[in-house]
């Protein structure tokens, strides 16, 4: 009877353990888990180029609307590294300061902008918001560095889509 308490602990010595195989097993899985987790941590630079451009016809269509609630013409600057807003007062344009149309800098990889009326020759440095709900038609362009661009096109009519 001596035998069988020394078998038994043997055994449960046994399980208690894993094997290097076993371990393997597991590192593969590990890392195999790891490396899917880094390949969707890599964003698009499309895809975060057309968000700044879906977030900027969202804050177009913001501007236009606030330009006639305060029955004032807001303008949108394209700056270095960001935009603003502005509003027109008696003494010239001053930069708006609130949370939703407030400087902001760029995000999605923005390295340029451009400003276009179609069937004018002229490149301005601005959008004008009017006081009135009918403006003129209006295409902003952003640049990457990767070289792909995100069209805004604006009809005039206060609604915005990206292209």
């Amino acid at each position: 009877m001596p035998c069988a308490p020394h078998a038994a602990s043997r055994g449960a010595l046994r399980q208690r353990g894993f094997t290097l195989l076993e371990m393997m097993v597991v590192l593969v899985i590990a890392g195999l888990l790891l490396s899917l987790a880094s390949m969707s941590l890599n964003r698009n630079p499309r895809t975060d180029l057309n968000e700044e451009a879906q977030r900027l016809a969202l804050l177009f269509e913001s501007a236009g609307d606030e330009a006639q609630v305060r029955a004032r013409p807001i303008a949108w600057q394209p700056l270095d590294g960001g935009f603003r807003f502005e509003v027109h007062s008696e003494d010239g344009w001053r930069p708006l300061r609130d949370d939703l149309l407030g400087q902001r800098q760029w995000q999605g990889g923005v390295t340029g902008v451009a400003i276009d009326y179609p069937g004018s020759d002229t490149h301005p440095d601005r959008i004008v918001f009017g006081t009135e709900s009918i403006d003129e038609p209006v295409q902003v362009t952003l640049y990457s560095a990767t070289g792909n661009r995100a069209t805004i096109i604006g009809t005039g009519n206060g609604r915005y889509e990206v292209r």
